[in-house]
């Protein structure tokens, strides 16, 4: 009887080692998850400390913040044509003349004004030292205005502007009223009441002033040796002497000078007459 044949014998399976590295802090078990919840948890912590800043600060108090931190746009705030109220002054809460309109006022200069006692103050408090001034110099104008009833009708020649550096009073011409002789420096008599009203204002204010001339952009005759320049100078000059006879001393101004057309009130027509003008600003 035939024997089986042997069978061959089975492959050794191969013997397979799995090494398994414990790093401790690894996976759901370390730190830096920590990293992410404390980088969530501080911006929701300023997030509703922003909320609650909104909600405890008043307007005006928002808007000296705002004016702190945004120290760009000042020329084209400084040129706002203002509202339409009483001499057609703006408050510093008016919404700027810039292209882009969101109701925000905050594009002041980041300087220190100087109170008038001395100290220096930032943002809230500078801001509302200036709304103050430019009410009560509104308001007193107003009344002085009142009693003169020839010079009622020149309220609105009038404009008080609080701007980044203080607070500004303009005296603008019309189609109808001019403050000086057709390309002199010479003040017109009602140009020069108005002036003594600005004085009486002022003489008790503890403020230096600073005197800008400006002129239209209309051109001078054929032969006349003069420009523009040298005339808006002249009359910030003439105006200074103007407001020296009335009673404020020489030691209260800082500056005088002359930008001739190159400020207009009115961009869009530097021909227009209001862009004749002088302002006096309050530091």
């Amino acid at each position: 009887m035939a024997s089986a044949a042997p069978t061959a014998p089975e492959p050794l399976q191969p013997i397979i080692v799995k090494k398994i590295i414990v790093q401790e802090g690894g996976g759901h078990h370390g730190g830096a998850w920590k990293v992410a919840y404390a980088d969530f948890v501080t911006a929701m912590m300023a997030f509703f400390l922003l909320m609650w800043l909104l909600g405890a600060t008043t307007e005006d108090q928002r808007k000296g913040l705002a004016d702190y931190f945004t120290p760009t746009l000042v020329k084209i705030k400084e040129r706002g044509a203002g509202s339409e109220g009483f001499m057609n002054g703006s408050s510093i809460t008016d919404v700027d003349n810039m292209p882009n309109r969101q109701g925000q006022t905050g594009n002041k200069s980041i300087t220190i004004p100087r109170a008038a006692k001395g100290g220096p103050l930032e943002g809230v408090a500078a801001g509302k030292e200036r709304s103050e001034l430019k009410e009560k110099l509104e308001k007193e104008i107003k009344e002085k205005l009142e009693k003169k009833s020839e010079l009622r009708k020149l309220a609105k020649q009038i404009k008080v502007e609080a701007v980044p550096e203080g607070v500004r009073i303009d005296l603008v011409d019309d189609a109808d009223f001019s403050m000086f002789a057709l390309g002199t420096t010479v003040l017109v008599p009602q140009a020069r009441e108005l002036l003594e009203i600005v004085a009486e204002t002022l003489v008790e204010k503890p403020v230096t002033l600073a005197i800008r001339g400006h002129t239209d952009s209309l051109p001078w005759r054929d032969g006349v040796q003069a420009n523009n320049w040298s005339l808006s100078t002249g009359r910030a000059e003439a105006t200074r002497q103007a407001l020296m006879q009335s009673g404020l001393s020489t030691g209260r101004y800082s500056r005088i000078e002359g930008v001739a057309e190159r400020e207009p009130l009115i961009p869009d027509n530097p021909a227009d007459p209001r862009n004749r003008r002088i302002s006096i600003l309050l530091q």
